[in-house]
């Protein structure tokens, strides 16, 4: 086997697997593919491929009911379709409060591991990274009632509890269950050099009473991050961790500065959520399933984070994806490119894929996963390791578009634009947002700073994945190019001029 998936040596913000450059992008996430019986990965998987993600995630150890907003999510199997890592026992030990035998956490479930191996095996034949994550957030009681862990649900004596501290050590029989569970998935795991590890997702701050805190949930997280560590100590590799420190769900405030500065992670997942906050600042990425687009906020933090030295992924976008339609397609590629084009990676989760749905839907495969698709292919014909964002040479735009500029000066540069006004739609938009309009026509010029030297510049069409014909131009300062008249976006990609090509 290759060296598992690392942080580029020439350039922090990317990946490099198996000695190329990678770009992370998933418009399928799919986290419960294992533990949901009669979802078909290995066709799930064949189509990600097709369609050029380089992502998905998976969940080990969580899962939840079905909700009116998103019934059908891989995480919400149906009771008697559920695996878990452990097995059940037999008759005579009683019920799990979804109604099954309850689980015995000393033995491994066989079938769960199978579909693990067979995952994480076919996901390396077609070259996707998959995320592992470990734990999750359980984030009430009924979510808390079908974990394995829920002393409810096991044989194992686990201490009653509140499904607030899950998140933290004031339980030792439940943190040595935390460790062997953490011990056991990374060992098995091990061989594969397509893994990264997240250790949970949302580790949430619940405030009131004596909940654990964002310092206690921090601690948690740390200390997981070491077992991880130590667990591969003297095992043949070493994997990437990723994941984010504690943020408080009061006030939407998700602190972002310890994750990339003070935790021992590799790999920054960040949720866009309202109030990421950033070097004092909060930035307004979109409320939770409300079609807000929220581009200008969404570049503003991947441009001041890019000074950091670990990778950004803006980690499972939920922003629009209970809208299974062109309008909510449209927000998430546009909210792709600008992201990547600030040097991210991103992981949106395309909801039309379900069970017996594993391919999506036919709209869902014709937009927007054929839309990622023309991303990933475009964004892997950059020179990634020396390209960067280059938010200092764009003068001037059409009205109404977000400019996301990125390349290498002097050899090839994409400014990407995209018309940043919100749906009519879109819940909560507050005052001093660009106005209503969105898919109207847009024309005019583009006016850039290049280098003195002859360009060939062309047009992308990212809903298309095609090219226009490429004209010849002279670069310097306050470089002017006529842009045709286009819907939604457009990206201008502009590359020195070969003499004799």
């Amino acid at each position: 086997m290759s060296s598992p998936i690392r942080i580029h040596p020439q350039n922090s913000k990317i990946f490099e697997f198996r000695g190329q450059p990678l770009v992370l992008l998933t418009a399928t996430e799919h986290y419960g593919a294992v533990m949901n019986r009669p979802f078909r990965y290995d066709r799930y998987l064949a189509d990600a491929a097709e369609k050029g993600m380089t992502l998905t995630r998976l969940f080990m150890l969580f899962r939840e009911l079905q909700t009116p907003i998103n019934p059908y999510s891989t995480c919400k199997p149906e009771t008697p379709d559920y695996i878990a890592p452990f097995e059940r026992t037999g008759a005579g030990f009683g019920r799990a409060l979804d109604g099954e035998p309850k689980f015995d956490l000393d033995r491994p479930n066989a079938e769960f591991f199978e579909r693990l191996h067979g995952f994480l095996s076919a996901a390396s034949d077609h070259g996707i990274i998959v995320e592992v994550v470990l734990f999750s957030n359980t984030y009430n009681d009924t979510v808390w009632g079908m974990n394995p862990l829920n002393p409810a649900n096991n044989i194992n004596g686990l201490d009653e509890m509140k499904w607030q501290e899950y998140m933290s050590r004031r339980h030792a029989n439940l943190w040595q269950r935390q460790v062997a569970h953490t011990q056991k998935i990374v060992s098995e795991c091990n061989q594969y050099d397509n893994v990264i590890f997240e250790i949970c997702n949302e580790p949430i701050d619940i405030l009131g009473g004596d909940n654990p805190n964002a310092d206690e949930i921090n601690e948690w997280l740390s200390a997981l991050i070491q077992v991880v560590r130590d667990t591969e100590a003297n095992l043949p590799n070493k994997h990437l961790v990723a994941g984010q420190e504690a943020w408080k769900f009061e006030g939407w405030n998700q602190f972002s500065d310890l994750s990339f500065q003070g935790m021992d992670y590799n790999v920054v997942n960040m949720h866009p959520l309202p109030n990421t906050i950033y070097n004092g600042r909060g930035y307004e990425l979109g409320q939770f399933m409300s079609k807000q687009l929220r581009l200008r906020e969404l570049r503003d933090y991947g441009l001041a984070t890019y000074q950091e030295h670990k990778p950004l992924n803006q980690d499972e976008d939920n922003i629009a994806s209970q809208y299974k339609d062109y309008d909510g397609w449209t927000i998430h590629r546009k909210r792709a490119w600008t992201t990547l084009l600030t040097g991210g990676h991103y992981d949106y989760i395309d909801f039309s894929i379900a069970p017996y749905l594993e391919t999506g839907t036919p709209d869902s495969s014709r937009y927007v996963r054929t839309w990622f698709s023309h991303l990933s292919k475009f964004i892997h014909a950059l020179d990634l390791v020396n390209a960067r964002p280059l938010p200092e040479i764009v003068k001037s735009a059409p009205p109404n578009t977000l400019d996301v500029a990125f390349g290498v000066l002097g050899e090839q540069i994409v400014v990407y634009l995209a018309d940043e006004r919100e749906l009519t739609s879109a819940g909560q938009l507050p005052q001093g947002d660009p106005p209503p309009g969105a898919g109207e026509p847009i024309r005019g010029q583009l006016v850039i700073d290049l280098p003195q030297g002859r360009y060939d510049v062309a047009m992308f069409d990212p809903k298309t994945g095609l090219y226009s014909p490429s004209i010849t131009i002279e670069g310097g300062a306050d470089t002017s190019i006529h842009l045709p008249e286009f819907i939604h976006d457009i990206a201008v990609s502009v590359s020195v001029h070969r003499s004799g090509a």
